[in-house]
């Protein structure tokens, strides 16, 4: 009798949250693999992030900071969460929403509706930005023009000085973006496959950019893509004391682009997942060992300097945006795909005279507004 009592008072145990030990448990967080109830998930997953941005002194107070805003999954949570801590913990930032509008029918244009309804919601001004307005082209042009094989270089390239110029534009001090764990393990595959020393040696970075014009934050660093689709899930139930966070992004195209089927990402991507399914723990044990990478004193790093065309950050004459963007003008879109072989960055250069000042603010000079 006494043991069948000492068994059920057991089981009863088991069956509380391993955190708390009062309530039940809701979930098995990815991440550990723990038992936890949903207030105990709010409050770890919140707490993390927090000590991300406190222990790598990511913000000051006082600091101008633009959230790139998809309209996706991780960027609606990062706003919502950074808006909350920020009130909470009194980090003394001005926020703002930043998108990019790339020109994709049926695919931005929707996931921009859950911008609009963000910045009404958390209270932050948005700032939208076009690639049409900025080259003169949009991604719907470009597909047209280049087919689905390359067209993620073009997005890749204009979408990251995009975000740079449209960060100068609201005079920010720092860009913060959504990428997670699972991101960023991603890439320390990616640039170990492709070689990219440059890369893999800052890709793991907490703040990476301090060199040009907008340093980026990533406070998702650690954070699981499964528990950002977990926390606004578990939200809608637990609205006493919580604004509920826009789930539209759920019925709204997935946040990967349509152009981008077979991207070489996706790859890496899928690996992941698996190494995930086999051990959850995988996701952090890649990113610390891109942590931990030693880059040999021997090699040779790109130097940094700025696009003759358009005073952007560079290691070559031109800017990649420059090198594509004067291709499409061309009619030869090929012509900036792959490594640096001459060409623009080469014999092309000679043709043309530096202009006179080679380093002007982005707020100023626009790709889109340059004469090719």
């Amino acid at each position: 009798m006494e043991a069948s009592e000492g068994k059920s008072k057991k089981q009863g145990a088991s069956r509380l949250c391993c955190l708390c030990n009062q309530r039940r448990p809701v979930l098995k967080r990815p991440k550990t693999l723990q038992q936890i109830c949903k207030e105990c998930f709010y409050e770890v997953f919140e707490e993390e992030i927090h000590q991300v941005i406190v222990k790598n002194g990511l913000f000051k107070s006082g600091e101008r900071v633009a959230i790139g805003a998809s309209g996706g999954k991780d960027s609606t949570v990062l706003a919502y969460v950074l808006s909350e801590l920020n009130r909470r913990h009194s980090y003394g930032l001005d926020l703002f929403l930043l998108s990019i509008d790339e020109g994709i029918t049926g695919y931005r244009d929707d996931s921009l509706e859950t911008v609009k309804r963000n910045e009404l919601q958390y209270g932050l001004p948005l700032q939208i930005l076009s690639y049409k307005d900025l080259y003169g082209w949009t991604m719907d042009d470009i597909v047209k023009m280049i087919g689905l094989k390359n067209n993620c270089t073009f997005c890749g390239v204009f979408r990251r000085q995009a975000l740079d110029r449209g960060a100068a534009l609201l005079k920010v001090d720092k860009l913060v973006t959504g990428h997670n764990a699972d991101d960023i393990a991603e890439t320390v595959l990616l640039n170990i496959l492709r070689g990219d020393i440059a890369r893999l040696s800052r890709c793991t970075s907490f703040t990476t950019g301090e060199d040009g014009p907008i340093p980026r934050c990533k406070p998702f660093k650690y954070t699981y893509e499964k528990e950002i689709v977990i926390y606004p899930s578990l939200l809608n139930h637990f609205l006493s004391t919580r604004m509920l966070i826009s789930r539209s992004w759920t019925t709204s195209p997935p946040n990967v682009s349509i152009y981008s089927p077979n991207a070489y990402r996706g790859f890496a991507r899928e690996f992941i997942k698996d190494l995930e399914r086999l051990r959850p723990r995988a996701i952090l044990d890649i990113i610390k060992s891109g942590e931990d990478f030693r880059i040999a004193t021997t090699t040779k790093m790109p130097e940094q300097g700025t696009c003759e065309r358009c005073g952007y950050i560079s290691s070559q004459k031109w800017c990649k945006a420059c090198v594509l963007l004067d291709g499409l003008n061309r009619g030869l879109p090929k012509m900036g795909i792959g490594r640096a072989r001459g060409g623009v960055n080469g014999d092309h250069q000679k043709e043309t005279k530096k202009p006179a000042s080679a380093a002007r603010s982005l707020e100023s000079k626009q790709c889109g507004s340059l004469d090719f």
